[in-house]
């Protein structure tokens, strides 16, 4: 089976975590985002994969690579500028022309989440959709695209993004999506376009049949740096069904060690330490993540901070909710 996963977003809102990191790539317990979704998408049977990129997109290309060490094939979309979400899957039509059984999956590349995406395909393929969301309940409906259904899960109406406290609906848009090829119908070429405010009302408008299967399986939009940090307890306390990465471990019950790392000092309370990362003699890390080859320097104490790949950090001080990472974004 085919599927698309978007890439190419700057993630402005991870700023300053995603100055040298594209967004798809920060780390959730030692393993990039897209890689978990990469997991998520082989284990339902999703093997072809596309990925757009554009910002930093060498850096995508250089981690997932052929997809071979995730098993997948994998197949990039270079952008030389964004087109959108909808915009960019367009760029994709040929290679989703020959999708079997005339489907294929697209999913947002900062997504973490363990949601059934085979219950999804199977109603979009039941129910004969032309696009079928994958939804859940949500606390804030102002941050999301908002949809409405009814009783036979067909949608009837679209809000993107309502205002506080004029949403008609707290069932949200996760941003899976599955699609009949007949979607690319409704989004013209060559041009900036979003499947919240172009596609979907367009299909809508159309009587196109659109259907919402509702989740309540674990998903976040690893879109900015509470969500971020959040994410990492929430895999820690088994919130979420995701693999660590191959030789991490936990330790000390709500810490993660990726292999290769260093620890002389001492590391509690949801500290992550990624791979080849030091933590000195007498140094402490508390609640916070260290990626890559990060250094936590001897008599630094490290708490509620993010520590980006390689960088190191040295005082004899304090440091709390930091966030310590290469202060140029690359030319």
């Amino acid at each position: 089976m085919k599927a698309m996963i978007l890439g190419a977003g700057i993630g402005s809102r991870l700023d300053p975590l995603t100055r040298s990191l594209p967004k798809p790539l920060v780390p959730i317990v030692g393993k990039p985002v897209m890689g978990h979704l990469v997991d998520l998408l082989r284990k339902h049977g999703f093997t072809d994969i596309m990925v757009n990129v554009q910002y930093l997109g060498h850096r995508i290309e250089e981690s997932l690579g052929d997809g071979s060490a995730q098993g997948v094939r994998a197949h990039y979309s270079r952008e030389d500028k964004l087109w959108g979400d909808a915009g960019g899957v367009k760029r994709c039509e040929a290679f989703f022309a020959d999708a079997p059984d005339d489907t294929f999956l697209v999913i947002g590349g900062d997504d973490l989440t363990d949601t059934d995406i085979g219950a999804i395909v199977r109603a979009h393929k039941e129910k004969g959709a032309t696009a079928t969301l994958g939804t859940t309940p949500v606390d804030d409906p102002s941050e999301y695209g908002i949809v409405v259904a009814g009783d036979d899960g067909f949608i009837t109406r679209f809000q993107e993004k309502p205002k506080p406290g004029e949403a008609f609906s707290n069932n949200a848009n996760t941003g899976i999506y599955v699609f009949s090829t007949k979607v690319f119908k409704y989004i013209p070429a060559d041009t900036f376009f979003g499947f919240g405010n172009n596609v979907f009302p367009a299909l809508l408008a159309a009587g196109e049949p659109m259907l919402s299967v509702p989740s309540n399986a674990y998903w976040k939009d690893v879109g900015n740096l509470a969500i971020y940090r959040q994410s990492q307890r929430d895999v820690i306390d088994g919130k979420v069904n995701v693999e660590l990465p191959t030789g991490a471990k936990m330790v000390n019950e709500t810490c993660v060690v990726c292999a290769g790392a260093r620890i002389e000092g001492e590391i509690r309370d949801y500290t992550i330490v990624g791979a080849n990362a030091v933590v000195e003699p007498g140094a402490t890390v508390v609640n916070s993540i260290l990626w890559d080859g990060a250094t936590v320097k001897a008599g630094t104490h490290l708490e509620n901070s993010v520590v980006g790949t390689g960088v190191t950090v040295s005082s004899s001080h304090g440091i709390f909710g930091g966030l310590c990472v290469e202060s140029k974004r690359p030319g």
